[in-house]
């Protein structure tokens, strides 16, 4: 991988392990290719990272579903979540396709250039 996209997936990575919307598998597929690079298992822990970034990326539908349960209601509280709710709609009216809290946005990026770093 080129340097210049070297860096810029190392500092989204970096980004997305701080994010504390971030599930554990995904942290965990970023560990492992950040200890990868430069190493003969880069390639490998690569291909590994993107299918555990499309795996974990949430589609905006899918945020809208979840603004409506209990567990974003438990999470953000009565009015959090309604905030939630018409981001989400937002969001989607505005034609995105996923959600852009603190680990989607950096996964979004990521992926927005596979075809490179693959």
């Amino acid at each position: 991988m080129e340097k210049v996209l070297l860096d810029f997936v190392t500092a989204k990575t970096q980004d997305l392990l701080t994010a504390p919307s971030a599930c554990q598998e995904v942290k965990a597929a970023a560990t492992a290719w950040l200890a990868a690079v430069g190493t003969d298992k880069e390639a490998e822990e690569t291909a590994k990272y993107i299918a555990e970034l499309e795996a974990d990326i949430m589609p905006i539908d899918g945020l809208i579903a979840f603004a409506q349960t209990e567990l974003a209601l438990s999470i953000f509280g009565a009015e959090g979540v309604k905030g939630l709710q018409a981001h989400a709609q937002e969001l989607k009216s505005s034609g995105a396709t996923y959600c852009d809290c603190p680990a989607c946005a950096p996964c979004k990026a990521i992926l927005d250039r596979k075809a490179e770093i693959l």
